[in-house]
């Protein structure tokens, strides 16, 4: 059984998700982008960490919260401009989820641990920002990894192993064993690359 505050704040974060001008097709049906994103974050939290507390949960489902207000654009070109940008992303999804969490009725402390989970800070040492790293990276592979090789058909074979390997070291060893165990579906045209990158 869930708190009431809990499903208040999953009902604020998916109202404010649901305000995406961007909309996307999934399973025959028109999603706001970043709402599809917040559903697919939650449904594969269920699958790889089942016990995950309310913290976690929203945490979860926020980890992208409302990110077409902070484009890319809006940031200088090239590498700076880039980590500029998810600097900020992640500044302003921890801070638009902290005051959703106190909106509705969440202590300090918890407040601050999501902001923490949902600011990537301290990965690899903050088990709950390894957490959530361990499912964006989930998502990536098995709904997001495909769209993005067709968007870049320019990247050239080491492009990819790079990425790949990079995306494999950000995960925690449980949450690599379990991209491999069957349970995540693999993006088809792009197994032997995997293969190739992580042999």
């Amino acid at each position: 059984m869930h708190t009431e505050r809990f499903e208040q704040a999953i009902e604020l974060i998916d109202a404010a998700n649901e305000q995406d001008p961007n909309t996307v097709v999934a399973d025959g049906k028109n999603w706001p982008k970043e709402r599809l994103y917040s559903e697919r974050m939650s449904e594969m939290l269920k699958r790889f960490a089942p016990d995950a507390d309310e913290a976690m949960q929203i945490a979860i489902r926020a980890q992208h919260i409302q990110r077409w207000k902070s484009p890319r654009s809006n940031f200088p070109e090239g590498r700076q401009g880039y980590l500029q940008w998810r600097t900020n992303l992640y500044k302003f999804h921890a801070e638009t989820t902290g005051a959703l969490m106190s909106q509705a009725g969440y202590d300090d402390d918890t407040v601050e641990r999501v902001k923490k989970a949902v600011g990537k800070k301290a990965l690899k040492v903050n088990k709950d920002t390894q957490l959530l790293e361990d499912v964006v990276d989930l998502v990536f592979i098995e709904h997001y990894m495909l769209e993005f090789a067709q968007k870049h058909p320019e990247y050239s074979e080491d492009k990819w192993l790079d990425i790949i390997r990079k995306t494999w070291k950000k995960m925690s060893e449980s949450a690599q064993q379990f991209a491999l165990s069957g349970k995540v579906t693999l993006p088809e045209p792009l197994v032997p690359l995997i293969q190739k990158a992580l042999a």
